[in-house]
């Protein structure tokens, strides 16, 4: 990972918004309400109830959860009119050991 990678990261998690994101994400089933046209969460959490769980617009959750794609720290899938996000394991795990071995 390079160190424009960590500042992406630093500035997406620099929002505490954006971290709750994250952290609701780690545990979708506890966060959200069950996606049962899709299966259970196997693409993610529908942005509508990140949305909603947040309590902020449409907009600001947008750009949120943009910022957070740009930093690698989410991956979007679309499925017909509607996103879902997960995750990415990948990046939090290269992030964290990033900064344990190199901070």
């Amino acid at each position: 990972m390079n160190k424009e990678q960590v500042l992406e990261i630093n500035k997406a998690l620099a929002n505490l918004t954006r971290l709750d994101i994250l952290n609701w994400l780690k545990d979708p089933e506890s966060n959200f309400p069950p996606h049962s046209e899709l299966g259970h969460f196997d693409f993610g959490v529908c942005g509508q109830f990140i949305k909603d769980k947040s309590g902020l617009s449409q907009p600001t959750i947008s750009h949120y959860l943009a910022v957070m794609n740009k930093a690698g720290l989410i991956v979007p899938t679309r499925h017909g009119k509607w996103t879902y996000f997960k995750r990415n394991e990948k990046v939090i795990q290269e992030y964290i050991n990033e900064i344990r071995y190199n901070l």
